[in-house]
């Protein structure tokens, strides 16, 4: 390697990552000189464009001319037998760098670079990172030691971040962890270290979770708290509260607060600023005008402005409304499928239901998508992180933030060729994109499923231990079969409702209790006689192996996960048709006296869905792509649905607003039909308008509803924007609801139907609708 004399600390931290890069995977060890070599042995210069004649040799007269870097931009250029690596700046040589590695071929005794590679490249964004948390609520991070950080710092750097947000000791979590090597706050002073000497922004996310910010004793006392820790960091770039989630102060009282939390802060890091999102559960309008309010008033130690889950305005908005000399970070929640931020398009119940919120995770091609709907109106992104599960997401943003335009597969490659091994990238990325289409379309018909499990398990059989063995490798394998497993275990199961169902319509006067013990038998089978165990042992080898090497913690049992935390793998045999609700029917109507009666009770099981002749029904929560939704953008111009419908799940207890997992439990804990467990969702005021046509124009109709979802919302509902079917409800209650529809509404023959919740409120939630046409 041929440097400048001179090198900046970055340069030569970019060195050290280069040589030990270099070394760890094929053994060679490179020698740093600082003239170039009189003989024609292969060469690796790097420098900052600055000080090119003293490193680029005889390329410098090329290179110098060109003047289309900018700031952290690069040039590489590979000719023959030498290597130019040229930064605008220290970071641009670190950049330059780690855009060499990721085109690297790589094995024992070789390194093969690509020949006449020219790349010139600068960052589109220059907010470029992630969140690292080390707390328990993590499914990964509390169980990594220092050494596992710089690690994985390192190469989200050489990835293109700039920054790295970490998180106080103190916040909406436990204290501690069973996993935890060293106490939160000796991990916070070693990240905060190791993030400073990779030459990136050390960002801290630290909300107020307080009971009072405005009472002196309460507030010296939260001041101490964070001068405790601002004096012990390093470095401290930015401080990032949100103004909800949580939090939930008045932005009049956060801006006073924050006012002197900036002078603690100043007084030892003088030139770190303070950020702010209007992040909150229930805005209202006077609440968020007394926001933007603040925010314009541009204070000294204001920062900018940060967009991520729950804010109930716009990005695009947001950008009109505040000064267009303030900037806008994104906060993406790049971690969780469902109930989230960019929760994943029409996902199948039954993966909702298993994998749930926190799994394993790679959306190449929807988190391309999500990042370019709204990147020109953000100075970049530091991404919202529980953990290793969404590992290829960070790599896809970052690459994202550096070019908008890059293919996603251009990233999986180099992905795959640095972090796997070179010979198989290929195959790797491919599979990869493969897996996000497991998710695309209801899972029963979606037969790529096992394509991709054949592809993933060809590549077990056939690549190298130390490739199978590599953590990612087996992340990527553990989905290939959990998807197959559930795949097959929705198969099976949809089979065995269905039989139980065929039986119970042939039930007569004189056998309904036998008929029901039959069906019983046939529903238990799914426990007696369960299908593709090979699948579900290799899953849970795969689990096991991944918390010894990674701490990847994908169950509450054996891997004392924190529940709802990534613990997909505690939820691998959730029943996936009605059996659950079915059996407990099955008790219920054994009580009744009369055959008769229970005939009835039967017949009004197997009929739970029919509108009778003339009606319409639909379970509102399978897809969002139906004619019943009109009149709303495409998903991919607004993934974070808050101006669109989007799917939720769950149905809801009484008197709980969340819960971490997808249950077949209903209001009072008792077993639900499966369709009240996803439900057609707006979000905030956003109106849910489902239309009806082709109506009998001289018929009545009375509207049987299903109100479930965990909003529990206030709202009201109108048709044809002018009558009002019920004024405002509270949900949450009484799940099944009827109305009558005004004949007028469907003279026409057409009907729309529109929801809207109270002001404050979260959102709308539908599961199911009948229209039941009036007998005569």
């Amino acid at each position: 390697m041929v440097t400048p004399r001179k090198l900046e600390k970055l340069e030569q931290k970019a060195l050290t990552v280069l040589r030990e890069d270099i070394q760890k995977r094929t053994g060679i060890q490179l020698n740093t000189v600082t003239r170039w070599p009189g003989n024609k042995q292969p060469v690796i210069a790097i420098g900052q464009k600055e000080q090119i004649k003293s490193f680029a040799g005889p390329y410098s007269n090329i290179l110098e001319k060109d003047q289309t870097l900018s700031k952290e931009g690069f040039r590489l250029l590979i000719k023959e037998n030498v290597i130019l690596v040229v930064g605008n700046d220290p970071r641009g040589v670190f950049y330059g760098v780690g855009k060499l590695l990721r085109n690297l071929c790589m094995k024992p005794g070789s390194i093969l670079a690509p020949n006449n590679l020219k790349i010139t490249s600068s960052p589109r964004y220059e907010i470029r990172g992630h969140q690292l948390g080390y707390r328990p609520k993590t499914n990964a991070y509390d169980a990594w030691d220092p050494a596992q950080f710089d690690q994985y710092i390192r190469e989200l750097g050489i990835f293109g971040a700039n920054c790295i947000e970490i998180i106080p000791p103190k916040s909406d979590d436990t204290l501690t962890s069973p996993h935890m090597k060293l106490p939160p706050i000796e991990m916070m002073i070693k990240q905060a270290e190791i993030i400073d000497s990779y030459g990136m922004d050390v960002w801290i996310w630290y909300p107020n979770i307080g009971e009072d910010y405005t009472h002196p004793y309460s507030v010296r006392e939260e001041l101490e708290e964070r001068e405790e820790i601002f004096k012990k960091l390093k470095r401290i770039d930015v401080v990032f509260v949100p103004g909800g989630d949580p939090g939930d102060l008045h932005p009049d009282i956060l801006f006073i607060w924050l006012e002197k939390v900036a002078k603690v802060l100043n007084k030892y890091h003088p030139k770190a600023k303070i950020w702010v999102s209007p992040q909150a559960f229930r805005p209202t309008k006077e609440w968020l005008d007394a926001f933007y309010k603040n925010v314009n008033l541009r204070c000294p130690w204001f920062g900018g402005v940060v967009f991520g889950p729950w804010i109930k305005t716009p990005l695009p908005e947001i950008r009109k409304i505040v000064d267009p000399k303030i900037p806008i970070r994104r906060y993406p929640d790049i971690t969780h499928s469902i109930s989230c931020q960019y929760p994943v398009k029409d996902w199948d119940l039954a993966f909702a239901m298993t994998l749930g919120r926190e799994c394993y995770n790679p959306r190449p091609a929807a988190e391309k998508v999500i990042h370019n709907a709204l990147d020109e109106f953000a100075n970049g992104s530091i991404s919202y992180s529980e953990g290793i599960n969404d590992d290829v997401n960070k790599f896809i943003w970052s690459d994202q933030d550096w070019n908008p335009e890059r293919p996603v597969i251009e990233t999986l490659r180099e992905y795959s060729r640095l972090f796997i091994h070179p010979d198989f990238s290929e195959q790797i990325a491919q599979g990869i994109l493969a897996q996000e289409k497991n998710w695309q379309g209801p899972l029963i018909a979606n037969n790529s499923v096992e394509v991709t499990l054949n592809q993933w398990n060809n590549m077990e059989q056939q690549f190298p231990p130390e490739v199978v063995k590599n953590y990612r490798f087996q992340m990527g394998l553990l989905r290939a079969y959990y998807d197959a497993y559930t795949r097959e275990r929705l198969i099976h199961e949809t089979a065995l409702e269905s039989k139980a169902r065929g039986v119970l319509r042939n039930a007569t006067i004189i056998n309904s209790r036998e008929k029901m013990k039959h069906a019983e038998s046939i529903l238990n089978q799914k426990w007696e006689k369960p299908v593709a165990q090979d699948y579900k042992e290799r899953c849970w080898e795969i689990a096991d192996y991944l918390f010894e090497t990674i701490g990847s913690q994908t169950s509450v049992k054996k891997h004392k996960a924190k529940p709802g935390r990534g613990d997909f793998m505690d939820y691998i045999d959730t029943p996936l048709n009605n059996a659950i609700w079915l059996l407990s029917q099955f008790e219920r109507i054994r009580k009744i006296t009369g055959e008769q009666a229970r005939l009835a009770s039967i017949d009004a099981l197997l009929n739970r869905s029919n509108p009778g002749p003339g009606g319409f029904y639909d379970n509102l929560g399978k897809s969002i792509n139906t004619p019943r939704f009109v009149d709303y953008p495409a998903w991919k111009e607004d993934p974070g649905s808050l101006r669109t419908p989007r799917i939720s799940f769950g149905a809801g207890l009484k008197g709980r607003e969340w819960i971490h997992t997808v249950q077949a439990k209903g209001f009072d804990g008792s077993a639900i039909p499966l369709a009240w467990m996803n439900q057609i969702t707006t979000l905030y005021e956003t109106p849910l308008n489902v239309v009806y046509e082709n109506l009998n124009s001289h018929s009545s109709y009375i509207l049987k509803v299903t109100y479930t979802g965990r909003f529990q919302s206030r709202i009201k509902l109108n048709a044809d924007d002018k009558f009002q079917i019920h004024e405002m409800i509270k949900t949450g209650k009484t799940p099944v609801n009827k109305f009558l529809i005004p004949k007028e509404a469907t003279r026409d023959g057409k009907l729309k139907l529109t929801w809207t919740c109270a002001e404050g409120e979260r959102g709308a939630q539908v599961a199911e609708i009948w229209l039941i046409p009036l007998k005569k």
